[in-house]
């Protein structure tokens, strides 16, 4: 949003699993206006009435618990996907609504509330968005119209970004690979439009990719007239767009290249980075941006010396087409709806078979959540999340923890000394549950409730800061990288952390009442996912302190890529759609962690139950308990994609499509043939050679 992510840091799932000392209570404050609470939508939570048995389950897993459900809920109009964490997040939106509302209500509001407040009241005047029309961009556009020369361009630059936009890179500050207690700015590869590289150069299945070019050309031209360019003028703009974007993308590595943290990390001085781009100063560039340091992270080499060529070689005429456009597509979800109907209509109908725009509250809770969620968030925790939950979620994390100590233990095929390498990673893992340990302060961010764009702004540029200003000092360990009301996980490896936010502590996750098979089945393999990211083919390169740091033997980690190798061969062997298989090599890390967490969260499950004097053959609603915890498995991953948003994933989303991450890992699980009674032979039995083990 207003910061780059880099990409390992995205080992936490995305729109899937991305998951101490307790966070102290939220305490009272003056600006926490309670919301009157809204009518959430049900729960999506197991329930034995989706089960098909006209299914075998040992043929297929996924089918025989999602089949009836997938085919009864066809994913809405106003989406690309529909499951269980889109569920979750209809309600999480609903209670975030509901606390928006109040605060934009709230006229005597001060703090955290009248911020809510402004920028949720000020994105629903439509009247007064509208009449505004193309103005709140028009310094902007001013600006990018009187670019004559590259020192003009890299000016610009400097200044956008230290308004906290920016073109062409990414760039934030983020742990430094090599000392991470330390924060450094990270300067990344980006400024393509297309979701990667491939959709630039290559035609694609069925000229698929050449077809959404052509349609990409024709939206820059459509929104460039609408920002009052001549049609004609428009054209030849929106053909140097692309032409600008696809040197750029020619420059640019893969999705799969950009897993490697080694692409990820390139630490120069400051000489050094301005000798590599003598055209663009580094020096200049972190001074518009108010920071001091002796070196940053320049992280894709490659990238940043041809961003320097096309400085001197490409036209200004050409930069400025570019910059005009991702300056009006940047801003348009808050302007006119001439502008953002247009955006919509290439980014989301076009590119990933969307059919209509979500209501106009859900978007500018999007706005909210971006520009300010941890202060939406303060105001959710106070009336979503018991604090029964955060308990009880402590419990299963210590179990887990123990659970993946006895596998690490057990190994066969790791040495001794990487062992205790791992052993000691395992204890500096750090759990957090629900919410931080303590709130940002949103001290001097200043909004209005009649000005969307202005307050938009306004957040970028107090958010840059509040990034900027942390490069130079020590990782501040308290920080999250998730607001509560988000469904998701994560674990961050420089930090060896794993985070589980107060919004996916639901079912078909986690609740309360269940019994200890569909929690373990859920959270429970969701915790054992994001402790086992710390030792996935890309966590694994980073040690217990969270350093980018080799602490295997050579035999060991020859060892642990040809296990590996094994489960990309795996999803490499699945075909997705339209017979586009899936990509084994760039779903290799959340493969692991399935597999991996999955096991572990059966091995907690299995001595809670011994604890407990009870035996997983105990029926609920029918059904033995060890098979209602891959039921429950099964039933986080139900989940229906467009076939465009499925297309689009295939290549750029780290992790498998939902269907095979419900049954890639429990098929190489003996535990799932015996609780089922599958014989050899089955789909869902891999054996032998074909049976992935790895932790």
């Amino acid at each position: 949003m207003n910061t780059p992510k880099l990409l390992l840091l995205s080992l936490a799932v995305t729109a899937a699993l991305s998951a101490c000392q307790k966070p102290a209570a939220p305490a009272a404050s003056a600006d926490a206006t309670a919301a009157a609470t809204p009518t959430l939508p049900p729960l999506a939570g197991f329930k034995t009435s989706d089960l098909d048995p006209s299914k075998n389950v040992c043929d297929n897993l996924a089918d025989y618990v999602n089949a009836k459900w997938l085919a009864a809920n066809p994913v809405p109009s106003d989406k690309t996907s529909w499951g269980s964490f889109e569920m979750l997040d209809e309600r999480s939106q609903a209670a975030s609504r509901g606390i928006a509302e109040a605060a934009a209500s709230d006229k005597n509001a001060t703090g955290i509330t009248r911020l809510v407040g402004d920028l949720y009241a000020s994105g629903m005047d439509t009247t007064k968005i509208n009449a505004a029309g193309i103005a709140p961009l028009q310094p902007m556009l001013a600006r990018i119209d009187a670019l004559k020369t590259p020192a003009d361009i890299a000016g610009y630059l400097r200044e956008e970004f230290a308004a906290g936009r920016g073109d062409v890179f990414s760039f934030g500050a983020e742990a430094d690979f090599k000392n991470s207690s330390q924060k450094i700015g990270y300067a990344f590869q980006g400024g393509l439009s297309l979701p990667e590289r491939a959709y630039y150069l290559e035609d694609g299945p069925d000229g698929k990719y050449k077809a959404i070019r052509e349609a990409f050309v024709k939206h820059v031209s459509r929104q460039l007239q609408n920002a009052g360019v001549a049609a004609a003028d428009a054209d030849k703009q929106a053909a140097d767009v692309l032409a600008f974007e696809t040197r750029l993308a020619k420059a640019s590595l893969s999705p799969i290249e950009l897993r490697d943290p080694n692409n990820q990390y390139h630490y120069v001085s400051m000489a050094e980075a301005d000798k590599l781009t003598p055209h663009f100063s580094w020096t200049e560039f972190f001074k518009a941006n108010g920071v001091q340091a002796d070196g940053f992270s320049l992280s894709q080499p490659k990238f940043f010396a041809e961003f320097d060529k096309m400085l001197t070689d490409v036209p200004a005429a050409q930069w400025q087409a570019y910059l005009r456009i991702h300056a009006i597509d940047g801003m348009a979800p808050y302007l006119a709806d001439t502008f953002n109907d247009e955006r919509f209509d290439f980014y989301a109908r076009t590119l990933r078979g969307q059919k209509e725009q979500k209501p106009r509250w859900k978007r500018v809770l999007d706005t909210v959540e971006g520009s300010a969620g941890e202060a939406l968030g303060q105001l959710y925790v106070k009336q979503y999340f018991p604090a029964e939950s955060k308990a009880q979620m402590q419990v299963l994390v210590d179990n887990l923890r123990e659970a993946l100590k006895a596998r690490i233990e057990k190994l066969d095929w790791m040495s001794p000394e990487t062992k205790a390498k791992a052993m000691e990673k395992w204890s500096s893992f750090t759990p957090k549950i629900g919410y931080p340990d303590k709130w940002r302060s949103w001290d001097g961010l200043a909004t209005k409730r009649d000005d969307y764009a202005g307050n938009v702004l306004a957040a970028a540029k107090f958010n840059h800061d509040y990034e900027m200003a942390k490069i130079g000092k020590p990782v501040d360990r308290t920080e999250w990288g998730m607001t509560p009301q988000t469904v998701n996980a994560y674990y961050n490896p420089l930090m060896n952390e794993i985070v589980f936010p107060a919004a996916i502590l639901q079912p078909p996750f986690f609740d309360p009442k269940a019994d200890p098979a569909l929690n373990y089945g859920g959270i429970g393999a969701v915790i054992g996912h994001e402790m086992m990211h710390g030792y996935d083919d890309q966590g694994s390169q980073f040690d217990a302190q969270g350093n980018f740091n080799n602490w295997w033997t050579k035999a060991d980690r020859d060892g642990f890529d040809a296990r590996t190798g094994k489960l990309v061969k795996q999803f490499d062997d699945y075909v997705a759609i339209d017979g586009l298989h899936v990509k084994g090599q760039l779903t290799l890390g959340e493969n692991i962690a399935d597999l991996g967490g999955l096991n572990v969260a059966w091995d907690a499950y299995q001595k809670a139950l011994k604890d407990a004097g009870k035996s997983g053959g105990d029926k609920v609603d029918g059904y033995p308990e060890d098979q209602r915890f891959f039921f429950n498995w099964a039933t986080v991953w139900r989940r229906n994609f467009t076939p465009d948003e499925a297309k689009v994933r295939l290549n750029t989303d780290p992790h498998a499509p939902a269907n095979f991450r419900a049954i890639g890992a429990p098929s190489n699980m003996p535990a799932f043939a015996q609780a089922f009674g599958c014989k050899a032979g089955a789909p869902m039995v891999r054996e032998g050679e074909q049976q992935v083990v790895i932790w």
